[in-house]
């Protein structure tokens, strides 16, 4: 069973938590993010050497956010608790209800493959943040895990939301987070006994911070001659959900150029792979696996993978993102790259229409040449690829919930 301790969280105090956390930097234009870095006491305004910063010296902008993170901690604006595991709950607008626990786990873990990991990962942006840990030494975004529920994981939650929480805070998007915090000795030893029956965590969302943060310890270990094993760095900070409380929502992609080939040949030559129907000027979402949704020149249509292409066992042919990327991309458009190319860009979506509209949007704003939507994998879509090794393209599976970053972080030092 892999590990999943308790730990010394960090986390706003009661007068700084509505200013405090913030969703994650890549969710906003540096122009916002300059904004945001003025507001006083926020973890964006933190981390403000690092990402709006005129200095180009890395490692001494990376100091002062040690620095001011310490400031922070001295003036009680940060509080530092004894060691415990965290109840985490989200309540989104329309009702939908994620909780599960926070906590630590084990890059040995995520090495020894009792972590699975279900997508592949750049390696440019993975050893960006392995740095960034290294000097800073400050997790604040937890790694989403997940697992086939458990019932007695269930009720132990359950008891526990009876209590006083000791965070209750709205963010900007109108979703409710409650936080209660773990330190009964009885409670974590219940908690202990029924986690070591979960076989293995899947990673459902924070591919790259696992693997920076495994990278970092390997790094860590390799100058560290008295290295354990149980030193901070060692450790992933991550909220464990079971597949009750996560939706897996379509990725969808758009393409910025048809290769030099008209709207026409590039139809004519998509026939060779796909049985084309068209769907006019109705957004068409992929019905099922398989059946992938195009928008070309203010037109929508269904391409159905030919059946001879599928493959009925868990492979590469079995993932549509993957299909897509082979039959279209490479084969026609000659991207080679998929993974790292500046002519794809992604649009997510919410499981429903709303996403493949959201693509024609984004084409008829004229910068893309053609949008498409792939149906969603499914949780036992996604154990089994990660239980057979396979790994998907970067950015298959637009996962809930998504997580502030800076609510409660975890001090490597």
């Amino acid at each position: 069973m892999p590990i999943f301790k308790p730990f010394r969280g960090i986390r706003p105090s009661d007068d700084y938590v509505d200013r405090f956390p913030t969703h994650p930097i890549d969710n906003f234009s540096q122009e916002e993010i300059a904004k945001k870095a003025e507001e006083d006491s926020s973890y964006i305004q933190m981390i403000k050497p690092y990402v709006v910063s005129k200095s180009k010296d890395l490692d001494r902008n990376l100091r002062k956010i040690r620095t001011n993170f310490e400031e922070l901690l001295e003036e009680k604006k940060l509080v530092q608790d004894s060691s415990a595991y965290y109840l985490y709950e989200q309540i989104y607008p329309n009702k939908s209800v994620f909780r599960g626990l926070l906590g630590l786990t084990s890059v040995e873990d995520f090495w020894n493959g009792k972590i699975k990991r279900h997508e592949s990962t750049i390696p440019q942006k993975k050893e960006k943040l392995a740095y960034y840990l290294e000097k800073v030494n400050l997790q604040a975004e937890p790694v989403l895990l997940t697992y086939p529920a458990n019932s007695k994981v269930e009720l132990l939650m359950s008891h526990e939301e009876k209590n006083v929480p000791i965070l209750n805070y709205e963010d900007s998007k109108g979703i409710k987070h409650k936080i209660w915090r773990i330190d009964n000795r009885l409670k974590m030893q219940q908690l202990k006994e029924v986690l070591d029956n979960v076989e293995a965590f899947y990673i459902a969302d924070g591919h790259h911070r696992i693997g920076s943060t495994a990278l970092n310890a390997k790094h860590q270990k390799e100058k560290n001659k008295k290295h354990t094993g149980t030193e901070p760095y060692n450790f992933v900070f991550s909220f464990i959900v079971s597949n009750q409380s996560i939706k897996i929502h379509d990725y969808n992609r758009v393409v910025r150029d048809l290769n030099g080939l008209s709207p026409q040949k590039f139809l004519k030559s998509l026939e060779k792979s796909f049985n084309i129907h068209e769907k006019n000027e109705t957004p068409y979402y992929p019905s099922q696996k398989f059946h992938i949704s195009m928008y070309l020149e203010g037109k929508f249509y269904s391409l159905h993978v030919k059946h001879e292409l599928r493959s009925a066992t868990v492979s590469m042919n079995h993932i549509d993102h993957h299909l897509l990327d082979s039959l279209v991309f490479n084969d026609i458009l000659n991207i080679e790259d998929t993974d790292s190319s500046d002519r794809i860009d992604y649009v997510k979506g919410n499981s429903s229409v709303e996403g493949i509209k959201k693509i024609k949007e984004v084409v008829d704003s004229g910068k893309f040449a053609a949008g498409f939507g792939i149906f969603p994998v499914s949780f036992n879509e996604m154990i089994k690829i990660s239980d057979n090794k396979i790994s998907m393209p970067p950015k298959c599976t637009y996962i809930e919930p998504k997580l502030v970053t800076a609510l409660v972080m975890y001090d490597m030092k």
